[in-house]
């Protein structure tokens, strides 16, 4: 089975039928038993895993999510993307974890905040950008200073690229001062 690098971001396990150099382009030749080498040029900001066959998946692997914006859910296209795509995305959310809860896979993470109106205050600036995003997450707070968020694209039973691209823009906002202490996983 042939591997790849992406910008060093994936390791390389068989290199005898691949070429890599680093520069402001990664430049790179992808070989299979199959077929003959195939070129891909990919740019800094795109990063990507050979899928197979032929295809490049960049569009689902961008490295920078908060940039994007949702697709709405009535999109005839949107499909649940596989768990292994899902555990190559949840390193671009720092403190989000993947759960499997009845067959589906859901986004998570949980914080402690300082008091019950800055918990208000956090599920506000959160529910702004959901809504601003046309994706929706389960917001929950429970007790007087626990948030939970469980992100997942309901309209397809699991977890798509707008899961992701919320759990980044989430991660942008600046909530540090509403928070009593780090982000939990519980």
């Amino acid at each position: 089975m042939v591997s790849w690098p992406i910008c060093n971001c994936f390791p390389v396990k068989d290199t005898s039928h691949v070429s890599f150099t680093a520069s402001s382009k990664c430049h790179f030749t992808l070989v299979s038993a199959f077929s003959p080498p195939t070129p891909v040029v990919v740019t800094p900001l795109l990063q990507g895993v050979w899928t197979g066959y032929g295809r490049y998946d960049a569009d689902v692997l961008e490295s920078d999510l908060a940039s994007k914006k949702c697709v709405p859910c009535s999109s005839k296209d949107l499909r649940p993307m596989t768990e292994e795509t899902a555990n190559i995305l949840i390193k671009r959310v720092p403190g989000w974890n993947l759960v499997k809860e009845n067959d589906s896979w859901k986004l998570h993470q949980s914080w402690k905040v300082k008091t019950f109106a800055k918990g208000m205050e956090f599920l506000r600036l959160v529910a702004d950008v959901a809504e601003g995003e046309g994706h929706h997450p389960d917001l929950h707070l429970v007790g007087w200073n626990n948030i939970k968020i469980d992100i997942w694209t309901h309209a397809v039973g699991g977890l798509t690229e707008n899961d992701f691209i919320l759990a980044a823009k989430i991660n942008g906002l600046n909530l540090h001062n509403l928070l009593r202490i780090t982000p939990t996983d519980k």
